[in-house]
């Protein structure tokens, strides 16, 4: 099996602990037991959107600001591959990755360019191994009508097709930081080499593993 895991930065730190760390890395090391090949892309979170609003409030541009990102994103990474061995640095573009490809079964990222979240990069990753799935684990549990966080009468959808994520992820804002769920490069990728992927709950880690070998409680789009 070969798998793809877009690992929401605000999983990562939200408990920002050892402890809150490794319960990540401990599932992760368990499904590449199980996989003949494991990419992990990881996510800014918090602390990234952070960094950017203050930037944003000192004038940066938006350029800048997807610069930061990015390498927000890649200091998560550098944090999880740190607990992999072999790994002196991470692949900071999609050529370094396709490098990292050639030489292990484990491959850990974060964002690749501006102008897309670290969902694209994971998307790319599962289009050039022909990932049998990738999985968007986030703080939110899988694909709704409408922003949960704003209509407390959304609709979670248990399964979907590539066009009706696009129609419903097309009314978020596509801004450094604002993606929302999942940006639309990401499913413009998704859609056109017909890679399945799941949107689970990633507060409980042991959900990843779940959704890794077909049972979960969150959206499958294919």
């Amino acid at each position: 099996m070969k798998l793809v895991i877009s690992l929401g930065g605000s999983l990562l730190t939200r408990d920002f602990s050892t402890s809150g760390v490794k319960k990540y890395i401990d599932v992760l090391k368990k499904i590449s037991e199980k996989t003949e090949q494991l990419v992990v892309v990881v996510g800014g979170g918090k602390i990234c959107r952070e960094y950017q609003a203050i930037a944003r409030e000192l004038g940066a541009t938006r350029e800048m600001q997807d610069y930061i990102g990015i390498k927000s994103t890649q200091f998560n990474a550098s944090l999880v591959a740190s607990a992999f061995a072999g790994y002196s640095e991470i692949p900071n573009n999609e050529k370094e990755l396709k490098s990292a490809l050639k030489n292990n079964k484990v491959v850990v990222a974060g964002g690749f360019k501006g102008g897309q979240s670290t969902d694209a990069a994971a998307a790319f990753s599962a289009k050039k191994i022909k990932a049998d799935l990738l999985i968007n684990a986030s703080n939110v549990d899988g694909v709704y009508d409408s922003n949960p966080a704003e209509n407390k009468n959304a609709k979670k959808i248990p399964r979907l097709s590539y066009s009706e994520l696009k129609q419903i992820l097309s009314k978020n804002a596509q801004l450094p930081g604002q993606y929302g769920l999942f940006d639309l490069r990401a499913v413009e990728i998704i859609s056109s080499a017909k890679i399945k992927t799941a949107f689970i709950d990633g507060t409980d880690a042991e959900e990843i593993y779940r959704a890794a070998f077909g049972e979960h409680k969150g959206s499958v789009v294919e």
